[in-house]
């Protein structure tokens, strides 16, 4: 196998994608290293929701009890018309009940799901993680690359056989390689608001629904809490410009939810934040030895959940070729195979939904938002297409797309 087997493979970046192919990989056999700049697992609210096609694959890891226990199930996710407060359609997951193991979506936040890949992670002996330790510059030889590691004892140099950029939208490994990120970053900026009303018990609002609104659209969805008392997060989009103090005060955040739903007395609010959003995909997902994978290679905005899952899904295939090679099983010229399949799965099935999703819920226009809705009435109401519709949102479409490596 040569020198390289004997060699880690680096990983940058100790979120979950950083996380799940460094477990994937140890599954394997394969010594890895992974460098998180954090003191801990973030713990910031951020993704929750895991699609069938992810659930498969977490169940390979041996993950899906975790998941289940820390998460909450959620079969159907609802579209509604926030001006009318109507359910336009509701689709239910146990339509693809003859697809997959795991015909619904579990709402997991993603740090719960990167402490469960940590402490598995951990049970392998030639598998590192270190806290407080980043990569801050790398340099590719022949047979294998070298990273400058920095610590809270000071930079290091580490030698592996590959590199693995899971290092966030603003990856240090991305910007290190002189990769493009193309695409735009909106206007507007995003609010998330966290409350503990419970909107399914009050409203009959589904785990993950969308509310099409001309003048302020909304994702509602639920999770579970690190306290396992549920919570709800609504995301609002901002005014472009609007500063900080005008959009985080609790009066603005009070009259968002009251529009959203009206009641007597306030909302109780335990979290906001508010961020940037973009649409982005790197020009390549590999540099010779360094692969990208997760944020650092593409973000969307998150309408639809599709983002944690798409990096998830960039793990599991980046850890077979890879995997594959260092154990002698594929070519080398195999690895050119993740940014041909990966980078196109990513443009076709995220960017194009999510971009399309964030289009229906702002649509100003009478006739256009009557059709949006019309469409999706139908399409909810025939099976054939409820099924199809559920397949492509799920990810599953893209994963039985996706060829399967071969040596």
């Amino acid at each position: 196998m040569g020198h390289e087997a004997d060699l880690p493979v680096l990983i940058a970046g100790g979120g979950p994608v950083g996380i799940l192919t460094a477990l994937a990989l140890a599954r394997r056999g394969v010594a890895v290293r992974v460098f998180e700049a954090g003191a801990a697992i973030n713990a910031a609210p951020r993704a929750s929701t895991l699609h069938p096609a992810s659930l498969e694959m977490l169940a390979s890891l041996g993950l899906m009890e975790g998941i289940a226990a820390r998460g909450l199930l959620a079969r159907t996710f609802q579209f509604w018309d926030r001006p009318t407060s109507r359910v336009v359609a509701e689709f239910d997951h146990a339509a693809l009940s003859d697809d997959t193991a795991f015909p619904f979506v579990i709402q997991c936040e993603q740090h719960k799901l990167a402490q469960m890949g940590l402490d598995a992670l951990r049970a392998f002996p030639h598998a590192q993680f270190g806290f407080l330790s980043s990569v801050s510059g790398l340099e590719q030889r022949a047979d294998r690359v070298i990273a400058t590691v920095e610590t809270e004892q000071g930079p290091s140099i580490i030698e592996g056989s590959y590199l693995v950029g899971a290092d966030g939208g603003r990856s240090t490994i991305r910007k290190a390689l002189g990769i493009d990120f193309e695409g735009y970053t909106f206007p507007e900026r995003f609010l998330v608001l966290t409350t503990l009303d419970d909107f399914a018990a009050e409203h009959g609002v589904a785990y993950r629904a969308y509310f099409s609104d001309p003048e302020q659209w909304t994702n509602l969805f639920k999770v579970a809490g690190d306290d396992g008392k549920g919570r709800w997060r609504a995301v609002f989009p901002t005014l472009p410009g609007q500063p900080d103090e005008e959009v985080m005060n609790d009066e603005a955040a009070e009259r968002r939810l009251q529009k959203l739903f009206p009641k007597a007395g306030r909302y109780e609010i335990a979290h906001k934040n508010i961020y940037n959003v973009h649409q982005r995909v790197a020009a390549r997902f590999r540099d010779g030895r360094v692969f990208l994978a997760g944020d650092a290679a593409h973000v969307n905005n998150p309408i639809g959940g599709l983002g944690l899952n798409c990096g998830i899904h960039d793990a599991m295939y980046l850890a077979e070729v890879l995997g594959g090679v260092l154990n002698g099983e594929f070519p080398h010229s195999i690895l050119d195979r993740y940014d041909e399949i990966r980078r196109p799965m990513n443009v076709e099935y995220v960017q194009q939904q999510t971009i399309a999703n964030k289009k229906r819920l702002e649509e100003k226009d009478t006739a256009t938002r009557e059709a949006n809705f019309a469409t999706l009435k139908a399409t909810a109401a025939n099976p054939q297409s409820h099924r199809a519709f559920l397949m492509r949102t799920s990810l599953l479409e893209s994963v039985r797309k996706q060829p399967a490596p071969q040596p």
